[in-house]
């Protein structure tokens, strides 16, 4: 995952869930200690997962990432100087026993990739990922995705509408040769290029996370997160101020499942007890998410807020962003009804779409990759439908 624009401000968070909190000279916030009620013995994940459970994130928290946070529960510590936050690993409120320690990726790992920060690191039990960087990463560091935040991607292309009062979608930069600005690796740019709707001169792979260069030539296009950029540059950027447009990769034809939830390939048999139980807790989350994601949203600002290091994430910006994944339908049930579920055929899609691409810059892409490769509904529960 490459760096996204997030917000500059920080708003104060309305204490739900956490007591009032004290930092220590380490960097670490302690919560005060909550008692919380025992889960029932089928969501005990105690002597079934590790005690605790290690998400690597792609990026610094945001509620893209957010049923996640929805399992974390009251008395958590944010350790600022590592980048992740501890606590008890609730479903439904009630504790399973173990703790949950999620941890930032991007700058937090050198900008390293999930997949490959999984295979250094053996003390990770799940990594967030994008089907095609599980695709780049099927021959050396295999993944198997075993649920999804995200039914759909938020990425975009974004472009001031007052500057292209023309452009009503990404294949009408195509036509232009406008600069469309990008993360160097990127894997989709060369997608777009691949169906034709942009031109390989046009991608400028020199985006650095900054506004500056988008206020300053309004006429390029850019990269961007439709859960993010749209507020951020209309409420944030006090040189801008105004609205973007865009449009979703997804309304072009990226069928990439975003945030898929992921253990090491050579890790499943070794985790299979843990999944069946934790899996269904996360689809449950998701849908708590869905249905209001008030307290996720507090949750992640708070524990953003208490990290100096990450890029501040305003209380406005969440509840946007966790709004316009749910409005978007870019979190929701899959085509069988299920949350968090796969489309086997969409997944052998992405496969073939970009596994010559990757091919051709040099990625050693397995022959024969098919879709069970990379995914499985094995822990899912089917009764999770919205």
């Amino acid at each position: 995952m490459h760096p996204r624009l997030r917000g500059f401000g920080v708003a104060a968070v309305a204490a739900l869930t956490v007591a009032t909190a004290a930092c220590s000279s380490s960097g670490t916030t302690d919560s005060a200690p909550v008692s919380l009620p025992a889960a029932p013995a089928a969501q005990q994940l105690s002597g079934v997962c590790p005690a605790t459970v290690v998400v690597q994130l792609q990026w610094e928290p945001e509620t893209d990432s957010g049923p996640l946070f929805g399992l974390l529960g009251p008395g958590y510590r944010v350790d600022a100087d590592n980048g992740k936050v501890t606590g008890p690993l609730v479903a439904d409120g009630k504790d399973t026993g173990v703790k949950l320690e999620i941890r930032a990726g991007g700058p937090a790992i050198g900008f390293q990739t999930v997949p490959s920060q999984m295979y250094v690191d053996p003390s990770i039990t799940l990594g967030l990922s994008h089907s095609e960087q599980a695709v780049a990463a099927a021959a050396k560091q295999p993944l198997i995705a075993v649920t999804t935040l995200l039914r759909d991607s938020p990425q975009m292309i974004m472009w001031d509408p007052k500057s292209h009062p023309d452009w009503h979608g990404i294949a009408d930069i195509g036509k232009t040769g406008a600069p469309v600005v990008v993360s160097q690796g990127q894997l989709y740019p060369d997608w777009l290029v691949s169906k034709g709707l942009l031109n390989s001169k046009q991608i400028d792979t020199s985006y650095d996370n900054s506004p500056s260069r988008f206020v300053a030539d309004p006429t390029l296009a850019q990269q961007g997160f439709a859960n993010s950029e749209p507020y951020v540059y209309e409420h944030e950027v006090s040189a801008w101020q105004k609205p973007v447009a865009y449009q979703l990769l997804r309304d072009v034809g990226y069928e990439g499942y975003a945030r898929t939830v992921n253990v090491r390939a050579d890790k499943l048999n070794e985790l299979r007890p843990c999944l069946q139980r934790l899996v269904p807790m996360i689809q449950r989350a998701t849908a708590q998410f869905r249905a209001d994601p008030t307290h996720v949203n507090d949750i992640v600002v708070d524990v953003v807020a208490k990290t100096p290091k990450f890029t501040p994430y305003s209380a406005a910006l969440a509840a946007y962003g966790s709004k316009t994944l749910i409005d978007k339908g870019l979190i929701g049930p899959d085509t069988d009804g299920v949350i968090g579920s796969f489309d086997l055929a969409r997944v052998q899609r992405v496969i073939d779409g970009f596994a010559p691409i990757l091919r051709k810059s040099g990625a050693a892409v397995p022959d024969h990759l098919a879709a069970r490769d990379l995914v499985t509904t094995e822990f899912l529960d089917k009764t999770v439908t919205g």
